[in-house]
């Protein structure tokens, strides 16, 4: 990765984040799912001038929880913007905490039921619906959040939730069907999940998303649950039907970069600079796609952040 590099903003430090943050923690009741609790963990820009930001949602992998991908949603609001981290029960750190054996193992144990992965889809809408209430309740954030610029996006299985928002396919052969949630504008994946579906062409499962996708994995990307490589994380990219299709794969990325922790894996050589690179990547995505920063959507397809990669990793982008 170059030191430097022609930023879409004169001078930016590729490590600086300009303004102060704040968090804010709670949780959301789901009163039509028998009050079902949906903890959030919102980070936000102050000292930034005032005015309403784009709002994006994360939602974690297997086993996370609202505090993972810190160090992304810490950047990305010093840069202004609000992000959501929503856990999801069922799915969350629930399923090893107080349990003997490494969080891992203890995953790798668990049979993860379809009613938990259809709650954790469903949590994304109402966690939406339920921030406008949020704004009302809490308007020191509320008047912060522009919710006609909305993102999703998500790690591992939190990423497989950006890509069913997305639009991708749920089910089998004629009873295939869709929970795209058409107010989000774009969305960024932090390890793409491949289907489980092995029955239908992949073109009739990802051929269905209909909005641009930032697609992140890296070479060491392997799964930590099913084993399979990062080459299988490509299927999404190559058969999306969604316009402007962008994927990074970084050079020794491995699966565990984008949490801000390492699991099982050993210590990341790398890690300064692949975050770097993941953030950077992130904030021209956001501006370019959300904010509609023609300078940024530029820099990032048309050649400057390949540049700015330099060995670091490969850049395609799909128009």
């Amino acid at each position: 990765m170059q030191a430097g590099g022609p930023f879409w903003r004169n001078g930016i430090d590729p490590g600086a984040e300009p303004f102060r943050i704040l968090i804010e923690r709670g949780v959301f009741t789901d009163t039509a799912r028998q009050g079902r609790q949906v903890p959030y963990k919102i980070y936000y820009p102050v000292d930034d001038g005032g005015g309403r930001v784009p709002v994006i949602i994360w939602s974690h992998g297997l086993g996370g929880n609202r505090d993972g991908g810190g160090f992304i949603s810490r950047f990305l609001a010093s840069h202004g913007y609000v992000i959501v981290h929503v856990q999801h029960p069922g799915t969350d750190s629930s399923l090893w905490e107080g349990k003997p054996g490494h969080p891992w193992d203890v995953i790798r144990a668990e049979k993860i039921p379809r009613k938990a992965a259809l709650n954790r889809y469903r949590d994304i809408p109402f966690a939406l619906d339920a921030l406008a209430a949020f704004a009302q309740e809490k308007p020191e954030i509320g008047a912060r959040m522009d919710f006609t610029c909305l993102g999703m996006s998500g790690h591992s299985f939190g990423a497989n939730t950006t890509q069913i928002m997305a639009g991708q396919k749920l089910g089998y052969g004629a009873r295939k069907y869709s929970l795209r949630e058409p107010r989000f504008q774009c969305g960024i994946l932090y390890s793409p999940v491949p289907t489980y579906n092995r029955k239908d062409p992949p073109a009739g499962i990802y051929g269905s998303i209909a909005m641009p996708l930032f697609h992140m994995t890296g070479t060491q990307d392997t799964s930590p649950v099913e084993g399979f490589p990062y080459t299988r994380r490509l299927e999404v990219f190559e058969n999306s039907g969604g316009p402007e299709q962008s994927l990074l794969i970084l050079n020794d990325g491995d699966h565990m970069v984008y949490n801000g922790s390492r699991g099982k894996l050993g210590e990341n050589p790398k890690r300064a600079e692949h975050e770097t690179i993941i953030k950077i990547g992130a904030l021209a995505f956001w501006d370019g796609f959300l904010k509609k920063d023609r300078a940024a959507h530029d820099w990032l397809t048309g050649g400057g952040f390949a540049a700015f990669l330099g060995s670091g990793g490969r850049y395609v982008f799909r128009p």
